[in-house]
Formats: C-alpha cells, sequence, structure tokens
C-alpha cells in the first residue's frame, strides 16, 4: 500500500511500531500521536522525493491514512528482515521493539523511553531484559531518549557512547478537547476528589494511595485507567467506601476528571517521563508526585513531591499542596509548565532530526 506519486522517491523512511496491539497505554498512545503527525506532514515530503512507510501489525495498516505506506511485522524478522528497497533512516518508536532494522538501512535510530526493567524486577527477568536492550543497542546508530533521566540511564546502564538526542514527550491537548463526567457524576458536581490515572501495576504504586484513602474518610479518590489485569485486582482487593474505581474511559471522560479534581496523584516509583501528570497540569490541576526517577524533571518547581509513601506524610503533603493551589496565579503557573510539552512542537523535533540526517534544508 503505497500512495500515488509522481515525485521519484529518493529518499526513504522506515518508522517501526514494532509488535504494539494496543495503542491505549503510553507506548500506544506516543506511537499513534507521532505516526498521526508523520502522516499529516507526509505529502510536503513527498515533493521532496521522501516517502514514510510505517512497520506495524498486520490490524492496524491503513491506520495513519493513504499517504503513507505500510509494512507488517512477522515473527521472523527477529532473525532476519530483508527489504527489496533500501531505508535512508529506520527508526523504532521504542526500545522493547524485537524486530531488527533492514538489513540494508542507513541510520538506525530507537527512542528509548525508559530502562524500567532495571528497577523492582526479580534478577532473572532483570538480566534477560538487560541482554535484550544491549543487543539493541549494538543494532543501534542514535539514540533518542524521552527525558535527561532516561538519556543518563542509556549511559550509566548500557554503556552508551555514540550519537544521542533528547526530545521531550509530548501531550495532546486534552483541556481544548471535549469534556463528559464520569459514571455517577454530575458535569457540575463540586465533590471534591483526587484522581489517580494509571495502569496500576505496583510500580505505579497505587496500594499507596489506596492507603492514603483508607486514612483519609472525608476525601474522595477516583482510580482510572485500562482495564489491565493490575487494575481489575486492586478494583476487586480494595473495599473503601471513599473509592471509586473507572476503567476504559473515553479521552473526555478523563479531560473531565483532570478538570475538575482537586489534584492528581502520581506517586510512582519508576518513569521515563510521566504522561498524566503533564495532562493534569494542562488543565492547571495541581499534582502530587514521587520523587524519583524522571518526575522531579517533569513535574519542575510546579509539583509537590512525595518523599514518603506512608498515609501521615502523604496527607500533609496534599493538604499543604491544595492550600498552595488557592494562591494568586499558581494555576496560571502549572498551565505554563505544561506547555513546554506541546505534542506538535515536540513532534516536529523528530522530522528535524529526519531532515538533518538526510541533507535536507530545515523545513
Amino acid at each position: 500500500m503505497n500512495p500515488d506519486t509522481s515525485v521519484p522517491i529518493r529518499h526513504r523512511i522506515g518508522i517501526s511500531l514494532g509488535n504494539i496491539g494496543s495503542l491505549q497505554d503510553g507506548l500506544g498512545e506516543f506511537a499513534l500521536q507521532t505516526g498521526q503527525h508523520v502522516a499529516r506532514h507526509a505529502a510536503a515530503w513527498r515533493a521532496l522525493g521522501v516517502h514514510f512507510d510505517f512497520h506495524l501489525r498486520e490490524q492496524h495498516v491503513g491506520l495513519f491514512g493513504p499517504e503513507v505506506g505500510y509494512l507488517t511485522v512477522t515473527r521472523w524478522q527477529r532473525l532476519r528482515h530483508v527489504r527489496p528497497v533500501h531505508y535512508d533512516i529506520w527508526h523504532s518508536l521504542h526500545q522493547l521493539n524485537k524486530n531488527l532494522p533492514p538489513s540494508d538501512t542507513g541510520t538506525r535510530i530507537v527512542t528509548v523511553h525508559d530502562l524500567n526493567y532495571l528497577y523492582g524486577r526479580n534478577a532473572f527477568s532483570k538480566w534477560r531484559h538487560h541482554r535484550r536492550t544491549l543487543a539493541l543497542m549494538r543494532r543501534t546508530d542514535l539514540v533518542v531518549a524521552i527525558s535527561r533521566y532516561s538519556a543518563a540511564d542509556v549511559s550509566r546502564h548500557l554503556g552508551w557512547t555514540g550519537p544521542m538526542e533528547v526530545i521531550l514527550r509530548g501531550a495532546r491537548p486534552l483541556s481544548a478537547g471535549p469534556q463528559e463526567p464520569l459514571p455517577g457524576w454530575a458535569a457540575d458536581d463540586r465533590r471534591p476528589f483526587l484522581f489517580h490515572l494509571s495502569r496500576m501495576s505496583p510500580s505505579k504504586n497505587p496500594q499507596a494511595i489506596v492507603g492514603l484513602a483508607q486514612a483519609w474518610p472525608e476525601m474522595r479518590f477516583v482510580f482510572s485507567g485500562p482495564p489491565s489485569d493490575d487494575a481489575q485486582a486492586l478494583r476487586a482487593a480494595t473495599h473503601l467506601p471513599n473509592v471509586e474505581f473507572h476503567l476504559g474511559i473515553s479521552d473526555a471522560q478523563k479531560a473531565w476528571a483532570y478538570a475538575h479534581c482537586a489534584g492528581f496523584l502520581f506517586p510512582s516509583f519508576t518513569e521515563g517521563f510521566g504522561l498524566p501528570p503533564v495532562e493534569a497540569m494542562q488543565f492547571g490541576t495541581p499534582v502530587f508526585l514521587s520523587r524519583l526517577t524522571s518526575l522531579p524533571e517533569i513535574g519542575g518547581n510546579v509539583a509537590e513531591y512525595f518523599d514518603d509513601f506512608t498515609p501521615a506524610a502523604m496527607k500533609t503533603v496534599v493538604e499543604s499542596g491544595l492550600a498552595r493551589a488557592r494562591e494568586p496565579g499558581r494555576h496560571d503557573a502549572i498551565r505554563a509548565h505544561a506547555a513546554l510539552y506541546d505534542w506538535e512542537c515536540k513532534a516536529d523535533e523528530y522530522l528535524a532530526l529526519y531532515r538533518r540526517l538526510l541533507g535536507l534544508p530545515p523545513g
């Protein structure tokens, strides 16, 4: 499936989603937004003789429209990947991609989101993931990290000394879109609540929020995210009258929750970036983060931080932060910080990188 063109193809860029199936988690959304941005610019690039192909699972063929081409993932590409044409650039959108780049490829790029396997896994799992990631680095020419923290991890733990750039993860402008109340809530409901959104794996530390809810019965707590096994298990194990779970919510419902919550809680242990806090900050919502991994870099001086995950310590931080949120200009400062992660600007940085590698003039 290649778009018709009257301009000869001089350069080919392959963008690999790998074996991503769901587009609802962090990696899936990054791939979706990157692909949509590239596709919007594909016609203009075709006029320069540059053609884009997306490498993805068969179920996603056609996802980015007719202006780009599609290559399907097969399991044999983990051992050998041959294409009848040369790719000047092959960009893997995440470090979990097990598929090899085509053998005749110019510059091989990998976007590294995190090395979370280094934190909190058993020894065998850590060894297995580390061996696989080191093999990935041996077939990579340029690394793009989504935060300075992730870049430091790549250098420190993988011994990477090759070219590396930091292109911060962007966030879609949810605050500009529609809003729909969560089930059981009225659009103008004024009941205060604290919000958490993640896949609720143990590394996201949702258990600390459950502990806080148990110690703070006067406050309501809302948990949302994809209906993962971890999220469903946490919901089944939590029996508190001030806790609600809403799994698989829409973007409009997520936007409503960000806009109407008193604060957003994200006490995660391991993050390469941390997209939900940025989304919450778009609404001027105070965010409460752990002081671990990349989160202080992302939250900057507008976030509040947990240094202790005991309920009493967390409650003190939240109450202090909610009081600070009432100060004049505080919500505007939070929104201004979120604007640093504008998705369109960050995606343009990838296109600028492609231009530099191909020797094309700046766009």
